[in-house]
């Protein structure tokens, strides 16, 4: 019996980014097989860690390292705050310095070229330089340099790639989004007039990425700040809990391709 290949597409969105892991263990946990991933931002993030082979359990240990305190390296403001030097050795050694063609399952890493106006897809190179760019976020990071390219964070111009999971070879796509606007949020800090604009910005764009990918998960996040690091546990079961809740919508997904691909061989 033929199976579908299951790709992910993990949306960008900050510290909410980690509702991924939720949804990882879930489809782990229900024998749901991710046959790649593509991601941007956090998505990026998230998906570059699990094809490096972290089993989930280490994952949901690994998101306390990502307490502000340990990765960001404030500079004088120039082109953001943030160097994003030290975030970027962490994910050389967790993901083993190893390139994007090399983890476990096919990975796409999405970025914004700031110059060209144009998205970037790195499938193969390094893994620490494309997720740092990926992660980006225009105003608060530095932008990474990349073969002369400067790139800003995916989510800025493909906030779930959909499309990128498609060309990876998924029959089947599932999209997470966990950029959904919050309404009336505390706006205190700079961090947050940056990262509510981005999540506006994106709104309606993203409303095409629904109608192209098989099901689109929205883990409740909305309440959470976007810089929220202090909230990954709540975050993460967010995740887990929308997946249960569309269990029935996946395996129908899944079940409906068998049905038609069976059909015709």
């Amino acid at each position: 019996m033929s199976q579908p290949k299951i790709g992910l597409a993990l949306g960008s969105g900050g510290a909410r980014g980690f509702a991924h892991l939720g949804v990882l263990r879930v489809l782990r946990d229900h024998q749901i097989p991710v046959d790649m991933i593509a991601g941007s931002s956090m998505g990026a993030l998230v998906a570059a860690f699990y094809g490096a082979g972290l089993d989930i359990e280490r994952l949901y240990k690994l998101a306390g390292a990502f307490k502000r305190k340990y990765y960001l390296d404030f500079t004088v403001p120039k082109m953001g705050f943030i160097t994003g030097k030290r975030v970027k050795e962490l994910i050389r050694v967790f993901t083993h310095n190893k390139n994007i063609e090399e983890l476990d399952i096919p990975i796409a890493i999405v970025a914004t070229d700031l110059i060209k106006a144009e998205r970037v897809v790195f499938t193969k190179g390094a893994i620490s330089p494309a997720v740092r760019a990926s992660i980006s976020i225009p105003g608060i990071f530095i932008p990474e340099k990349i073969e002369g390219r400067v790139l800003v964070d995916g989510g800025v111009i493909d906030r779930v790639p959909v499309s990128v999971v498609k060309e990876l070879g998924a029959d089947i796509v599932i999209g997470v989004d966990v950029s959904k606007v919050k309404i009336d949020p505390q706006i205190t800090t700079i961090f947050d007039v940056i990262l509510q604009s981005i999540d506006i910005m994106q709104n309606e764009l993203v409303q095409h990425r629904t109608n192209d990918c098989d099901l689109m998960l929205y883990p409740h996040v909305e309440e959470v700040s976007a810089r929220a690091f202090t909230d990954l546990d709540a975050i993460i079961q967010y995740g887990e809990e929308e997946t249960r809740d569309k269990l029935p919508a996946i395996i129908e997904v899944i079940e409906k391709w068998k049905e038609s691909h069976n059909e015709e061989n």
